[in-house]
């Protein structure tokens, strides 16, 4: 065995690819996992096909999942592979064109056969004619290795190659100087019953580091130093998993019984998931037969008193948005959570997208104006989450949070936070035995009306979709009390305001270029602008939380800039709302690919509009 050595790195993308039943979001999970516990920082992209299991060794059926880690801030899952890991011709067709010059790509060879290639649209073997020079190719014989190691544990071939995810992932362990335990924990836990598959999974984990430990075609490992990370705890996890979080400090701070209400749709179902494991804290998960079924539900719950919460995607947002007027009309408390994907229909199931904003904001008819905040990060979900529903307590009103595909699925380093140093959350239910109780007389400050409860003597009142007088809540067709109700509403609205921080601006206080952002954006457009202020640039980000109302001093700091820069995952919303609103003349730079924008676009347009403006 040649002798090895051990270089040093800053930071590392790979991306594990397959077909959808090869794994590959398990391995690259395990990956971030093991890579957290390290102490570097990280951020993933889940990217699997919508079919539910296409067929073997096709392009469309393609899955991967690619992390980006190091000894600094990482701000994307990374614009270009150091290391890929391809299982089969197809995932080699479509994950090459993403792996730089030089980089590692290690393939199973036993996923080249005629076949797979003629699948994929290979005229010839690009492992035998020379198609991959350039790059770092590590061909190995992966499937049959696999079965090779399991053959005295009794399972068949095919039982045994479905493991061969494991000894892949333990090759990149080795290369990255990862340690087992937390796999093999793991694989310990989830296979504490099944004595055969847990000690299979074990086994290839360890007989891939063995492997890539002693061939020669690996001369190096490579290590990656600890992040310097604010102190406290961390946990890997995703933006699913921190609203669930959220959701739950809301619930033991507000004291309410909670009601979740959904209908399942990808790639918004996890939440479902996530909150049906806490039935402890009082948390009752419905699973409706349509989304409409749904959302009647969640209104229903509000309306007796209930945190009531429901989650969706943009088809489903459409089939809510008539009975989401409902709660809107009857001021109901609840919140509403879209993970946008690609659109329109059924569009793009698993990709990320940005094209719901405009629905959200005016996909009901009448006046029908609603809170609206985004999260920007796995880790944003927490706060996010409670905020959402502090809200909508406080001011009486559904509120929607727009989510995306990549933030939800995607994880990083999560500082658990201290939960005492949220704010409270009061319900404030009216009052029994109120004397001439006037069920929409409204707080002065918020403009909320009380929540009476159904049941509560001496509150009784009338709900529903007419039109109320603007105290008694009797239904009223009087045109000047319908004009006064909706301008109430909306100033109920807009007043939120005021109980929202400013906007927070990151470089340059003043300058030449300000991005502005919203949702799953952020770290591709941090990433440019910090880039570029080490270079001297007058450059700023600005990232969007809350979009309606907008944050009172936006206006303030667009004027601050010569040029705003507004890169979005649709055709350019939120451009739309703030050249409207602010008749600020903001360049809009789209993508509607089903892809994040990578720290490369984002600074080649920032570059060229400060050279159109110079």
């Amino acid at each position: 065995m040649s002798s090895k050595t051990k270089e040093k790195l800053s930071t590392v993308v790979i991306r594990f690819a397959g077909d959808s039943g090869d794994g590959m979001q398990l391995t690259g999970t395990q990956f971030s996992h093991t890579t957290a516990l390290s102490g570097n920082d990280l951020s993933t992209l889940n990217d699997f096909p919508a079919e539910i299991r296409a067929p073997t060794g096709t392009l469309y059926g393609v899955s991967g999942f690619q992390l980006c880690f190091g000894d600094s801030k990482v701000f994307t899952p990374g614009d270009s592979v150091d290391a890929l890991v391809a299982m089969n011709a197809a995932a080699l067709k479509v994950s090459l064109p993403r792996v730089k010059k030089g980089g590692i790509v290690l393939v199973n060879e036993d996923g080249f056969t005629d076949g797979n290639l003629s699948k994929a649209g290979y005229n010839s073997n690009p492992l035998e004619d020379n198609s991959l020079e350039g790059y770092r190719l590590v061909s190995a014989p992966i499937t049959k290795l696999t079965i090779e190691a399991l053959k005295d544990l009794g399972m068949n071939p095919k039982e045994a190659g479905r493991s061969k995810n494991m000894f892949a992932l333990g090759v990149m362990y080795w290369v990255y100087n990862r340690s087992l335990e937390p796999t093999l924990n793991f694989i310990k836990e989830k296979f504490a019953n099944k004595e055969t598959v847990r000690e299979a999974n074990s086994r290839l984990v360890k007989a891939g580091w063995h492997y890539a430990e002693t061939i020669d075609l690996f001369t190096s490992s490579y290590e990656i130093a600890p992040a310097k990370m604010n102190p406290g705890t961390y946990r890997s996890a995703s933006g699913i998993q921190t609203m669930t979080y959220g959701f739950l400090a809301a619930v033991v701070k507000s004291g309410l019984p909670t009601f979740f209400g959904s209908y399942p749709i990808t790639p918004a179902s996890d939440l479902l998931h996530e909150l049906a494991r806490f039935k402890e804290y009082g948390i009752k998960t419905f699973q409706a037969e349509d989304e409409i079924a749904a959302m009647g539900a969640v209104i229903g719950a509000g309306y007796a008193g209930n945190l009531s919460i429901s989650c969706t995607s943009g088809p489903g947002l459409c089939l809510k948005a008539e009975a989401m007027n409902l709660a809107m009309m009857a001021e109901i408390p609840m919140v509403i959570v879209n993970v946008q994907r690609g659109g329109p229909s059924t569009g793009l199931p698993t990709r990320t997208e940005q094209s719901d904003l405009l629905l959200s904001m005016y996909g009901r008819n009448g006046e029908s104006p609603l809170p609206i905040v985004s999260l920007s990060r796995p880790g944003d979900g927490y706060e996010v989450a409670y905020e959402a529903c502090r809200i909508a307590i406080k001011y009486r009103v559904p509120v929607i949070i727009l989510a995306d595909a990549s933030v939800t699925t995607g994880t990083e380093p999560w500082l658990i936070p201290d939960p005492d140093a949220l704010p409270a959350i009061d319900p404030g239910f009216a009052d029994a035995n109120i004397v001439d109780f006037k069920p929409y007389k409204r707080d002065p400050e918020t403009l909320a009306r009380p929540w009476a409860i159904p049941g509560t003597e001496g509150n009784m009142h009338r709900v529903g979709g007419l039109e109320k007088d603007e105290e008694t809540g009797n239904v009223s067709y009087d045109p000047l009390n319908h004009e006064k109700m909706c301008e109430l509403r909306a100033a109920k609205v807009e007043g939120i305001a005021k109980d929202i921080p400013d906007l927070q601006v990151y470089g340059a206080a003043e300058g030449d270029v300000l991005v502005l952002g919203w949702g799953g954006t952020e770290g591709a457009l941090l990433g440019a602008v910090e880039s570029l202020l080490a270079e001297g640039k007058k450059v700023a980000h600005a990232q969007l939380r809350y979009i309606n109302p907008f944050p009172s001093n936006l206006e303030e700091v667009l004027g601050r800039y010569t040029t705003v820069l507004i890169p979005e995952w649709n055709a350019g919303q939120l451009a739309m709302l703030i050249r409207s609103r602010y008749l600020v003349p903001a360049v809009s730079y789209s993508k509607i690919q089903g892809l994040p924008f990578t720290i490369a676009e984002i600074k080649g347009k920032i570059i060229e509009l400060l050279e159109t403006a110079s």
